[in-house]
């Protein structure tokens, strides 16, 4: 049985909400953008839009990057749970205590650069090549946006493990309850 301060760990925060909501608002946009010139194309081809492909491709960049937070939070993005489930959870501990400072000097880099590319993109006032002249400072700032909420994440996770640690809820091997709800038949040792 899980603790009240773990369940509170497990719950939704307003940011994974936000999070949520925005890049399902991004996946509808894109597929509504797809529909209106797959439409056009076949229906009526004289109003096909021809920038169509071009904003798809911005608006799924964008909700890959929010993404990508998410999949801090859920232990989702690659690491080593081979090396880990052969060690012991105190060791277990220390390996994410690194893996989290890595990850964060790679966050933190990738936003620094990304910021340089944005800021010379508005500089220059570059824009897309296609009848939209879309600004591309915008879509470039994805990266750099992404880059921000990683390190957010990265950062509340390097103090739990620093500062909050629970071996029977943070240890790999464990399956924390957002993934429990389409669990079906027994859990493996040590998951409840």
């Amino acid at each position: 049985m899980a603790s009240p301060d773990s369940r509170r760990f497990l719950q939704d925060t307003w940011w994974d909400k936000v999070e949520r909501f925005m890049i399902g608002l991004l996946g509808l946009a894109a597929m509504l953008v797809g529909l209106v010139q797959v439409a056009g194309r076949y229906i009526a081809p004289r109003y096909a839009i021809s920038w169509a492909e071009e904003v798809i491709v911005y608006l799924i960049v964008w909700g890959i990057m929010l993404a990508a937070s998410q999949l801090v939070r859920t232990d989702g993005h690659v690491r080593p749970d081979l090396v880990l489930r052969a060690v012991s959870p105190r060791v277990q501990r220390w390996i994410e205590v690194l893996n989290c400072i890595a990850a964060l000097v790679f966050c933190v880099g990738l936003a620094w650069y990304g910021w340089s590319i944005v800021a010379t993109s508005w500089q220059l006032d570059e824009r897309s090549s296609s009848d939209l002249q879309f600004p591309m400072w915008l879509y470039s700032a994805a990266i750099p946006t992404g880059a921000l909420l990683m390190t957010g994440r990265y950062l509340a996770r390097l103090y739990r493990y620093l500062f909050a640690f629970d071996p029977e809820i943070m240890s790999v091997g464990h399956i924390p309850e957002h993934e429990r709800a389409g669990v079906t038949g027994a859990l493996p040792p040590g998951a409840d």
